[in-house]
């Protein structure tokens, strides 16, 4: 038991009446990141997992973003971001970084967060690609950012955050 008293959402509509492209899409296993932009004065989090990396010289980051949030806006003054690659032990980080969990004095509260020219580092999340703007592109009722990867760390994991049907999962190996 999960701690959960239900075991779906009270108050989510029937399985059946929910948009068929959104039902698709959450029977994707999804990784979880964290992406941060901005600078001491004005910065921004939001907890992606429609995200995808293509390799190459140089890597690049395709993901889906809302046209209203912050994220978006200082994404569109900065044109740098960091993507930090959540494991396991960062559930709480993200759901601070998604506004599903309360976080006073704002999401990066509480956090060890180093400045960089990429944007906001979180020092507890050791994976992280540091990308450059390419492009915005609507799609749907979403933007698709495109950037390039300009530098990377990469650490070893092994028990990842992933998001499948609503709910965070564990990998089964």
């Amino acid at each position: 038991m999960t701690g959960e008293i239900h075991e779906e959402h009270p108050f989510a509509p029937a399985e059946d009446a929910r948009e068929p492209v959104r039902r698709l899409r959450g029977r994707l296993a999804a990784p979880v990141t964290v992406v941060t932009a901005g600078d001491a004065q004005n910065r921004a989090g939001l907890t992606i997992s429609s995200l995808v990396i293509a390799e190459g010289n140089p890597g690049v980051v395709n993901f889906l973003l809302g046209p209203t949030a912050d994220l978006y806006e200082v994404l569109e003054r900065t044109g740098r971001f960091v993507v930090h690659v959540l494991e396991a032990r960062h559930r709480a980080l993200s759901d601070v970084f998604a506004a599903r969990r309360p976080s006073p004095g704002g999401p990066f509260s509480g956090h060890d967060v180093e400045l960089t020219d990429w944007g906001p580092v979180i020092s507890s999340v050791p994976n992280r690609a540091f990308c450059s703007l390419s492009s915005f592109t609507e799609e749907g009722y979403s933007v698709l950012v495109t950037a390039t990867i300009d530098d990377l760390v990469v650490e070893d994991v092994t028990e990842p955050l992933v998001y499948f049907r609503g709910r965070y999962r564990g990998l089964v190996g």
